[in-house]
Protein backbone atom coordinates (compact mmCIF):
# COMPACT_ATOMS: atom_id res chain seq x y z
CA UNK A 1 0.00 0.00 0.00
CA UNK A 2 0.76 3.63 -0.67
CA UNK A 3 2.31 5.79 2.13
CA UNK A 4 0.58 8.88 1.97
CA UNK A 5 0.99 12.07 4.68
CA UNK A 6 -1.65 14.49 4.73
CA UNK A 7 -1.51 18.34 5.56
CA UNK A 8 -4.95 19.86 7.42
CA UNK A 9 -5.70 21.70 4.24
CA UNK A 10 -6.11 18.55 2.10
CA UNK A 11 -8.19 16.60 4.47
CA UNK A 12 -10.38 19.21 5.43
CA UNK A 13 -11.03 19.32 1.23
CA UNK A 14 -11.82 15.53 1.83
CA UNK A 15 -14.13 16.33 4.55
CA UNK A 16 -16.51 18.59 2.79
CA UNK A 17 -18.09 15.40 1.01
CA UNK A 18 -17.15 12.68 3.47
CA UNK A 19 -20.63 11.73 3.72
CA UNK A 20 -21.06 10.76 0.35
CA UNK A 21 -21.13 6.47 -0.76
CA UNK A 22 -17.71 6.49 -2.71
CA UNK A 23 -16.17 9.76 -0.79
CA UNK A 24 -13.13 10.32 -1.43
CA UNK A 25 -11.71 10.59 1.92
CA UNK A 26 -13.27 7.08 1.84
CA UNK A 27 -11.42 5.85 -0.85
CA UNK A 28 -8.28 6.81 0.13
CA UNK A 29 -8.22 5.53 3.45
CA UNK A 30 -8.95 2.08 1.70
CA UNK A 31 -6.25 2.37 -0.59
CA UNK A 32 -3.31 4.17 1.07
CA UNK A 33 -1.63 3.93 4.42
CA UNK A 34 -2.08 7.71 5.84
CA UNK A 35 0.51 9.48 8.10
CA UNK A 36 -0.85 12.83 9.40
CA UNK A 37 2.00 14.45 12.41
CA UNK A 38 0.37 15.50 15.86
CA UNK A 39 0.02 19.38 15.02
CA UNK A 40 -2.64 18.18 11.73
CA UNK A 41 -4.40 16.06 14.47
CA UNK A 42 -4.67 19.69 16.32
CA UNK A 43 -5.39 21.98 13.60
CA UNK A 44 -8.11 19.76 12.84
CA UNK A 45 -9.46 20.00 16.16
CA UNK A 46 -9.18 24.11 16.65
CA UNK A 47 -10.98 23.70 12.81
CA UNK A 48 -13.92 21.82 14.59
CA UNK A 49 -14.64 23.88 17.11
CA UNK A 50 -16.57 26.32 14.33
CA UNK A 51 -19.64 26.26 13.02
CA UNK A 52 -18.87 26.65 9.62
CA UNK A 53 -18.75 24.24 6.55
CA UNK A 54 -14.67 24.07 7.49
CA UNK A 55 -16.28 23.22 10.94
CA UNK A 56 -18.13 20.44 9.70
CA UNK A 57 -15.64 19.14 7.13
CA UNK A 58 -12.75 18.89 10.16
CA UNK A 59 -15.35 16.57 12.45
CA UNK A 60 -15.98 14.30 9.51
CA UNK A 61 -12.28 13.77 9.43
CA UNK A 62 -11.82 13.82 13.37
CA UNK A 63 -14.42 11.02 12.93
CA UNK A 64 -12.55 8.63 11.22
CA UNK A 65 -8.96 9.52 13.23
CA UNK A 66 -8.53 5.85 14.14
CA UNK A 67 -7.63 5.26 10.16
CA UNK A 68 -5.22 7.55 10.56
CA UNK A 69 -1.65 6.70 11.80
CA UNK A 70 -0.92 9.83 14.16
CA UNK A 71 3.37 10.40 14.53
CA UNK A 72 5.03 12.67 16.12
CA UNK A 73 7.16 15.41 13.98
CA UNK A 74 9.84 17.48 14.26
CA UNK A 75 9.52 21.23 13.23
CA UNK A 76 11.57 22.88 11.09
CA UNK A 77 11.79 26.31 12.52
CA UNK A 78 13.01 27.79 9.20
CA UNK A 79 10.32 26.42 7.55
CA UNK A 80 7.79 29.40 6.86
CA UNK A 81 4.44 28.09 7.08
CA UNK A 82 2.63 27.40 9.92
CA UNK A 83 3.14 24.08 12.05
CA UNK A 84 0.84 21.69 10.31
CA UNK A 85 2.32 22.50 6.90
CA UNK A 86 5.81 21.95 8.71
CA UNK A 87 5.34 18.43 10.74
CA UNK A 88 3.48 17.49 7.65
CA UNK A 89 6.57 18.02 5.30
CA UNK A 90 8.72 16.80 7.92
CA UNK A 91 7.21 13.31 8.22
CA UNK A 92 6.67 13.07 4.69
CA UNK A 93 10.41 13.29 4.48
CA UNK A 94 10.89 11.35 7.38
CA UNK A 95 8.85 8.10 6.33
CA UNK A 96 10.36 8.26 2.73
CA UNK A 97 6.29 9.05 2.14
CA UNK A 98 5.55 8.06 -1.41
CA UNK A 99 2.73 11.06 -1.93
CA UNK A 100 2.05 14.19 0.41
CA UNK A 101 -1.54 15.64 -0.51
CA UNK A 102 -1.38 19.09 0.25
CA UNK A 103 -3.86 21.80 -0.79
CA UNK A 104 -2.02 25.20 0.41
CA UNK A 105 -2.23 26.42 -3.36
CA UNK A 106 -0.24 29.70 -2.59
CA UNK A 107 2.60 27.75 -1.05
CA UNK A 108 3.11 25.09 -3.24
CA UNK A 109 6.19 26.15 -5.16
CA UNK A 110 8.44 26.13 -1.11
CA UNK A 111 6.01 22.90 -0.22
CA UNK A 112 7.08 20.94 -3.66
CA UNK A 113 10.63 22.34 -2.72
CA UNK A 114 10.87 21.01 0.63
CA UNK A 115 9.82 17.32 -0.06
CA UNK A 116 12.93 14.92 -0.46
CA UNK A 117 11.38 12.15 -2.60
CA UNK A 118 7.98 12.87 -2.19
CA UNK A 119 5.04 13.36 -4.87
CA UNK A 120 3.11 16.63 -4.40
CA UNK A 121 -0.49 15.99 -4.90
CA UNK A 122 -3.80 18.58 -4.47
CA UNK A 123 -6.91 17.56 -3.94
CA UNK A 124 -7.90 18.13 -7.49
CA UNK A 125 -5.37 16.09 -9.15
CA UNK A 126 -6.31 13.07 -6.72
CA UNK A 127 -9.90 12.82 -7.81
CA UNK A 128 -8.08 12.86 -11.73
CA UNK A 129 -6.79 9.93 -10.46
CA UNK A 130 -9.11 8.07 -8.55
CA UNK A 131 -11.22 8.32 -11.98
CA UNK A 132 -8.04 7.00 -14.23
CA UNK A 133 -7.99 4.41 -11.66
CA UNK A 134 -11.96 3.45 -11.56
CA UNK A 135 -12.36 4.66 -7.96
CA UNK A 136 -15.26 6.89 -9.56
CA UNK A 137 -17.03 7.88 -12.24
CA UNK A 138 -16.08 11.36 -13.98
CA UNK A 139 -19.26 12.68 -13.37
CA UNK A 140 -18.81 11.96 -9.76
CA UNK A 141 -15.59 13.29 -9.64
CA UNK A 142 -16.70 16.48 -11.44
CA UNK A 143 -19.75 16.58 -8.57
CA UNK A 144 -17.42 16.27 -5.51
CA UNK A 145 -15.10 18.87 -6.96
CA UNK A 146 -17.55 21.25 -7.52
CA UNK A 147 -18.76 20.98 -3.61
CA UNK A 148 -15.19 21.12 -2.83
CA UNK A 149 -14.62 24.26 -4.81
CA UNK A 150 -17.43 25.79 -2.91
CA UNK A 151 -16.78 24.81 0.28
CA UNK A 152 -13.18 26.11 -0.30
CA UNK A 153 -13.78 29.02 -2.32
CA UNK A 154 -11.54 27.59 -5.52
CA UNK A 155 -13.70 29.40 -7.97
CA UNK A 156 -10.80 31.01 -9.94
CA UNK A 157 -8.19 28.42 -8.63
CA UNK A 158 -5.87 27.10 -11.75
CA UNK A 159 -5.47 23.70 -10.21
CA UNK A 160 -9.41 23.11 -10.12
CA UNK A 161 -9.87 24.67 -13.78
CA UNK A 162 -7.03 22.17 -14.93
CA UNK A 163 -8.76 19.05 -12.77
CA UNK A 164 -12.49 20.04 -14.42
CA UNK A 165 -10.81 20.40 -18.26
CA UNK A 166 -9.55 17.07 -17.03
CA UNK A 167 -12.47 15.52 -15.82
CA UNK A 168 -14.63 16.83 -18.94
CA UNK A 169 -12.22 14.91 -21.34
CA UNK A 170 -12.43 11.83 -19.39
CA UNK A 171 -16.78 11.65 -19.73
CA UNK A 172 -16.38 11.25 -23.63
Amino acid sequence: MVLLVADTSALVSLGTVATREKSPLGIILDEHRVGIPEQVVAELEQSATYEDRSGDAAQAVLDRLSEFSVRAAKLDEDFPLDDGENAAVSLANDLDATQFLCDEFNQLALIHASLADTRLVTTPTLLTAFVRNGHLAPMDAEDVLSKMSDARSWETNAYVAQAKTTLQREKQ
